[in-house]
């Protein structure tokens, strides 16, 4: 079964870090492209890092640049999300979603055909 399974969400304070995790199972992640997307209430999803393997490519959106990173781990079929200086602007429920090798870094969820069912991050004091 091809799925991917979101984990770290939780609570933390401005400021703070966390470190999500985005596990792959019935494909390899590293013949994949990966994105890292959020959604808060009320707002459309909205992309923030991806990874394109097969292009080494990284893309950032701006409201993440310089705070965010994106990293895997092929041993573990993972790739991870850290999070660095959050702020409220941050909260949302992430998502982690892949697209078929070759795809270039994208912002468009019709791009990715394999996504997680979210964790929920919050930031608050």
């Amino acid at each position: 079964q091809v799925q991917l399974v979101e984990s770290g969400g939780g609570l933390v304070q401005p400021g703070g870090s966390l470190r999500l995790s985005c596990a792959a199972s019935g494909f390899s992640l590293d013949y994949s492209t990966v994105g890292w997307f959020r959604q808060a209430p009320g707002k459309e999803r909205e992309g923030v890092l991806c990874i394109s393997n097969a292009h080494a490519s990284t893309s950032y959106a701006d409201s993440v640049r310089g705070r965010f990173t994106i990293s895997s781990d092929n041993s573990k079929n993972t790739v991870y999300l850290q999070m660095n200086s959050v702020n409220s602007e941050d909260t949302a429920v992430y998502y982690c979603a892949s697209a078929p090798h070759g795809t270039y870094c994208s912002w468009s969820v019709t791009d990715y055909n394999v996504w997680g069912q979210g964790t929920q991050v919050t930031v608050s004091s």
